[in-house]
């Protein structure tokens, strides 16, 4: 697939991340259900210095970090290409989520100090991150309400609260924690970004929560974190107090163009398996499952889907780096809703395609089917994003709010 916002760095830069993730990574799936974490960090480590000595190391960052300062829409296309090798591509090109978001907040927003001790050991990959926002007693669809709070105590925030669902803790040097440090403000005006490291005295990794059935590990799970007086300094704060919601808002809509093109690397992937089982695989002699109308539409539906999903969300990119996230959010919205159900439409559809042989281990259908069908609910669930985006639209058209709790009632 051609670059379709293309540039010459792009032009440079695409070939060179294809031909290193075909060559490098996409060999290790072979053995990818019979090996354990440990051995796959020390196998992904190793190529972590091949990506340096060939330059691509960094392609993320910007200029100021020693990055090429690559805009959205061309890094959302090497996404894309990294996506090929689903469960390497990312991690070893140190641009994995939640690192590449946190990546992001603290080169945008943080002082000098946490860019010295946090975000520059990050860019070099000698540390990796957390990020935590979702609580288990309350919507996680709701940035607004949080019951994790941050008390001020002179030069210092004492924490207390609990997360959950917080992607890559397990092995994590930090957590940016999202916490309540000014309870009588506006709902939006609240809460506080803060840097938490997780060797704090009250920071507790309570576990690794199976999704499925798979807890995974490091950059790979999701964990369930308890804060008891944890004390920070009043220099971990990203940005001024009270600017939480407004940096999470910064951090999840470049997010979700990541995620979104990280997922339509997936489903090129599954598209690819989808077609050589559906070419190959004989049924009675000279007749093939392509032959099979059904499969036909399966292949000819994903196709569409595909492209009209990248189309749409590298238009949201360019967008983003042109007039920003806040002026994105229908946008935004509209693509984590679509590319989310889009690739699990043509995992789904590659797994009826292979038979019984799609849940099994013989592919990596499966396991990907497990570990992203969780894309309908992260970064908030699709009723949310339907919401959201009909809303916005509607206001154009001068509908309100409901004057009341929305029975109708007054």
């Amino acid at each position: 697939m051609e670059a379709l916002f293309g540039t010459p760095r792009l032009a440079e830069l695409l070939p060179r991340v294809r031909d290193f993730v075909s060559r490098e990574l996409l060999p290790l799936e072979a053995d990818h259900h019979r090996r354990p974490w440990a051995e796959t960090f020390h196998l992904l480590d190793v190529k972590r210095k091949l990506v340096r000595q060939e330059n691509l190391w960094g392609l993320h960052l910007p200029k100021s970090e020693g990055g090429l300062g690559l805009t959205l829409c061309e890094f959302g296309q090497l996404s894309e290409a990294l996506a090929r090798a689903p469960f390497y591509g990312h991690y070893t090109f140190n641009c994995q989520a939640p690192d590449i978001g946190n990546m992001e907040l603290l080169a945008r927003f943080a002082s000098e100090e946490l860019k010295n001790r946090f975000l520059h050991p990050l860019c070099e990959g000698n540390i990796r991150s957390c990020f935590g926002m979702t609580e288990p007693d309350l919507a996680g669809s709701n940035p607004t309400r949080l019951a994790t709070t941050a008390v001020r105590d002179q030069d210092e925030y004492v924490v207390n609260g609990h997360k959950w669902f917080t992607t890559g803790a397990d092995g994590a040097a930090f957590c940016i924690v999202m916490a309540v440090t000014n309870p009588d403000a506006s709902p939006y005006q609240r809460a506080s970004m803060l840097v938490v490291p997780t060797t704090t005295p009250g920071f507790e990794n309570m576990r690794n929560i199976p999704v499925f059935g798979e807890a995974g590990g490091g950059w790979a799970s999701h964990a369930e974190i308890r804060l008891t007086n944890c004390r920070v300094p009043v220099a971990y704060r990203i940005g001024q107090e009270g600017d939480g919601f407004r940096l999470a808002q910064e951090r999840l809509g470049p997010g979700r163009i990541h995620h979104c093109m990280r997922w339509i690397g997936i489903s090129e992937k599954a598209f690819d398996l989808m077609c050589q089982r559906a070419a190959t695989r004989e049924l009675e002699d000279g007749v093939f499952l392509g032959h099979k109308q059904f499969i036909q539409s399966f292949i000819t539906q994903s196709r569409i889907e595909i492209d009209a999903a990248r189309l749409l969300v590298l238009r949201t990119a360019q967008k983003i780096d042109e007039q920003g996230a806040a002026a994105t959010r229908e946008d935004i919205s509209g693509i984590k809703y679509y590319v989310a159900n889009i690739m699990l439409a043509v995992l789904d559809r590659a797994i009826q395609t292979y038979g019984a042989a799609g849940l099994s281990d013989q592919t990596l259908l499966a396991t990907l089917y497990q570990h992203e069908r969780g894309a309908r609910i992260w970064d908030g669930a699709d009723e949310v994003h339907i919401q959201s985006m009909a809303s916005g639209i509607l206001k154009k058209y001068g509908l309100r709010k409901p004057e009341t709790g929305g029975s109708g009632k007054k």
